[in-house]
């Protein structure tokens, strides 16, 4: 039977559930596998992997591993380190008893970062100096530009004969 790209394409969780519980895998997967020659091959493969991996036995661990492991960690807790940098990383990595100094470590760097970055900023805003006329420079100019609504509004509050302002 050909092939069925889009019925295939989700199969591989369902083969999966299939070969571990067969019991609560709908009609229609067990259907489509038995109908299917990729899906049936696919069951099968799984199914030869499954029982190799059950038929594997681990090797036993040497009884001296854990022995010679201990020794070796102490080797290298005691070990005087070359330069200051393998200094720095053994004394945060072979001491458990000075975990404290990561946080610690990292909270500095985090208010160098933000010193550092603040610095920039007023920096930064204090490198374009403000001129304190400028913004009534700015407001003359936009008078100057509007000349027009201003006589306008001068023609406005003018008073009349009889004293009263002009109403239109």
């Amino acid at each position: 039977m050909e092939r069925n790209t889009t019925i295939c394409a989700g199969m591989e969780t369902r083969l999966a559930d299939l070969l571990l519980d067969p019991e609560t895998v709908p009609a229609a997967v067990k259907t489509h596998v038995s109908e299917c020659d990729g899906c049936r091959r696919e069951l099968e493969e799984l199914r030869a992997t499954m029982g190799l991996m059950d038929a594997w036995e681990a090797p036993e661990p040497n009884p001296y591993f854990m022995t010679r492991f201990q020794a070796r960690l102490r080797e290298e807790q005691l070990a005087k380190p070359a330069g200051w940098l393998e200094r720095m990383r053994a004394r945060f990595m072979m001491q458990p008893h000075r975990l404290h100094a990561r946080p610690l470590a990292a909270m500095a760097m985090t208010v160098l970062l933000l010193v550092g970055g603040g610095a920039y900023l007023d920096f930064y805003w204090q490198s374009t100096p403000a001129d304190p006329h400028a913004a009534v420079v700015h407001d003359l100019q936009t008078l100057d530009n509007n000349a027009q609504l201003l006589d306008q509004l001068e023609t406005i509050s003018a008073p009349d004969d009889n004293g009263d302002t002009v109403q239109q």
